[in-house]
């Protein structure tokens, strides 16, 4: 059978054709609940917004647990292979063993591919249950870098020989003496690394019109790791994009002077975890380093429905995957009640990525108008204390939505 053809990438851009191959990774436990009905909501995104001009073909890529069971390889080299191949994907929630076994899946994933942004969009749906006040003051985007600081793995365990070296050479070379129970972990942060995720940040703000650009760092204690990140961050932003951006202190000074330009302007981490609930409204697209982007991509989303609604993208300069930022719950697999909303808005990030706006557009409207009628699945339904929709279900509903558009 003849194969719709894969995205190619000249000088740097993608060339996406009409039909085209997209990889998917259907993930564990309610993996394949809401891989499914992601790729009915995303056909059916296409078929109306470009009746029967634009298609996917959609091509299945083994990993987790269920290509172990194959192959005893949570990850074989021809699922790298088909990733490679079709350039961008979108996959469901990978387990990954707390404390033992392999590093995330997730993790290989991104330093295979060089996915060096960690890419969360947190805004608020009416309808949705919120813990706090004014929920609808939340629209952030969140770029964490992805590759470097404490997620790149280098770490020792307390009682291992390698731990007893790197202890003994900081006793010997740096006079740092530590206690031999110290278990070890090494946080790199690069400047390459910290200015292409601030550019793609910038240059993201710059696309979509947004406000501002915070940088998130813990400076203040940290000063070659993080600090360093904040002044590369100023320096990106001034070197490449000079004309267009401004740095808080310039514009507070004189804010008619820079009407139009993109604000860029730091926070201390710990300040930030308090500034996003008492000044939600101030803050647009985030750039930060790997730890405080986990931490803080959370907290957004826990203010405006929590990860089940929240979606995610790692994106690299050729390749992206795109995710649902949830774990596995094996518990609700197979059982068609998980809420597929993260997975179904990640695949309009990756509509949008891809160039087909309208469909991506089409696709979120129609998710938004589900939540303001308050047509939910089992997570929000009991907290708000009605009754809840099944997964296919709620992707009817969707689909419903679009048609009526």
């Amino acid at each position: 059978m003849g194969h719709m053809p894969y995205i190619k990438v000249e000088n740097n851009h993608l060339v996406v054709p009409n039909k085209v191959t997209i990889g998917y990774i259907e993930g564990d436990g309610i993996g394949p609940d809401i891989t499914t009905a992601m790729i009915d909501v995303v056909n059916s995104a296409i078929e109306i917004a470009y009746e029967g001009d634009r298609s996917i073909e959609w091509e299945k890529i083994e990993a987790g647990e269920e290509a172990y069971e194959k192959n005893g390889k949570h990850l074989p080299e021809e699922s790298l292979d088909q990733l490679s191949r079709c350039v961008i994907s979108i996959k469901g929630p990978l387990t990954t063993p707390i404390g033992k076994g392999f590093r995330s899946l997730n993790v290989t994933l991104r330093q295979h591919f060089d996915l060096y942004a960690n890419v969360r969009p947190v805004k608020y749906f009416p309808g949705v249950p919120s813990p706090v006040k004014n929920p609808e003051n939340m629209n952030m985007i969140v770029f964490r870098e992805n590759t470097e600081d404490l997620y790149a793995g280098i770490e020792w365990k307390y009682d291992s020989e390698e731990a007893k070296k790197v202890r003994n050479f900081l006793s010997t070379q740096f006079g740092v003496n530590l206690t031999d129970d110290t278990g070890i972990g090494i946080k790199p942060i690069s400047k390459f690394k910290s200015q292409r995720i601030v550019r793609k940040a910038l240059e993201y703000a710059i696309d979509n019109k947004r406000r501002s650009v915070t940088l998130v760092h813990k400076g203040n204690i940290m000063k070659y790791t993080e600090g360093a990140f904040k002044d590369w961050g100023y320096a990106v932003a001034s070197e490449m994009f000079g004309d267009i951006t401004v740095t808080e202190d310039e514009y507070t000074q004189n804010p008619d002077a820079f009407s139009g330009k993109i604000i860029v302007k730091d926070r201390i981490a710990d300040n930030m975890f308090q500034q996003i609930l008492t000044r939600t409204a101030e803050y647009d697209v985030i750039a930060t380093t790997n730890l405080n982007g986990d931490y803080l991509s959370d907290a957004l989303a826990a203010q405006v429905g929590g990860l089940g609604i929240a979606p995610g993208a790692n994106i690299g300069d050729i390749y992206a995957i795109f995710e649902a930022v949830h774990g596995t719950a094996p518990k609700y697999a197979g059982m068609d009640i998980a809420n597929p909303t993260s997975l179904i808005l990640s695949s309009a990030m990756m509509l949008n990525h891809m160039g087909w706006k309208e469909a991506a557009t089409s696709l979120e409207n129609a998710v938004t108008k589900c939540y303001a009628e308050q047509k939910v699945t089992q997570d929000l339904a009991r907290i708000l204390n009605i009754k809840p929709l099944k997964c296919s279900e709620f992707t009817m509903e969707i689909v419903k939505n679009m048609k009526k558009n």
